[in-house]
C-alpha cells in the first residue's frame, strides 16, 4: 500500500512544478539577484533545496539525513550560475527524493530514521521534508512574482478568477 507515501510524492511534484513555473518566467539575471533587504537569491534557495533533498533522501532508511558530505553553509553562498547549472543542480536533488519515495511503502511509515541525530518516524521525516520544501518554493514564487511585476503569469487561479474557475469545474 502506498496511499500516504504517494500523497507526499504527488504534493512534492506539485510544488516542484510551481517553482519551475516561476523560474521559467524569469530572466537569467533574476536568478542570482538577492531580495532588496539582502536575502537569498532564487539560485541560493534552489541550491539549498537541492542539497537538503539529496542529503535527506540518500540512504533515507539507513543513515542520518544530514550527510557528512553536505556543505549546508556553502549552499547559502552568493553565486552566479547559468539557468542550465541551476536546473541541473535542482533536478539532482529532486530525483534523489523522488527515487527514494518510489521505493517506499506505507508499511515503512512507522520505521525510525534520524536527521541530525534526532529520531523521527518515516512519516514525520516525510512531513518535515514536505513542509521545508514547500516553504522554500513559496519564497521562489514570491520572489519571481516580485521580479516579473505586471508581467507575472499566475500559476494558479488569478485574482478575480475564482468564480469562473469554480463554474468551469462544476
Amino acid at each position: 500500500m502506498r496511499a500516504i507515501v504517494q500523497s507526499v510524492h504527488t504534493e512534492l511534484l506539485r510544488y516542484k512544478e510551481l517553482a519551475e513555473g516561476a523560474i521559467a518566467q524569469l530572466a537569467d539575471a533574476d536568478l542570482g539577484t538577492a531580495t532588496p533587504e539582502g536575502g537569498n537569491s532564487i539560485a541560493v534557495i534552489c541550491r539549498h533545496v537541492s542539497g537538503n533533498l539529496r542529503s535527506r533522501f540518500t540512504d533515507f532508511l539507513t543513515s542520518d539525513g544530514e550527510k557528512p558530505w553536505r556543505n549546508r553553509e556553502g549552499e547559502f553562498e552568493r553565486r552566479t550560475v547559468t539557468r542550465a547549472e541551476l536546473l541541473a543542480n535542482w533536478e539532482e536533488g529532486w530525483q534523489t527524493a523522488l527515487r527514494t519515495l518510489a521505493e517506499l511503502s506505507d508499511d515503512q511509515l512507522g520505521r525510525t530514521v534520524t536527521i541530525r541525530g534526532k529520531s523521527l518516524t518515516v512519516h514525520e521525516a516525510l512531513h518535515r521534508a514536505l513542509a521545508h520544501t514547500t516553504y522554500h518554493v513559496g519564497q521562489i514564487v514570491h520572489m519571481a512574482r516580485f521580479f516579473r511585476g505586471q508581467e507575472w503569469k499566475f500559476l494558479s487561479i488569478p485574482p478575480g478568477g475564482s468564480e469562473a474557475y469554480n463554474r468551469a469545474i462544476r
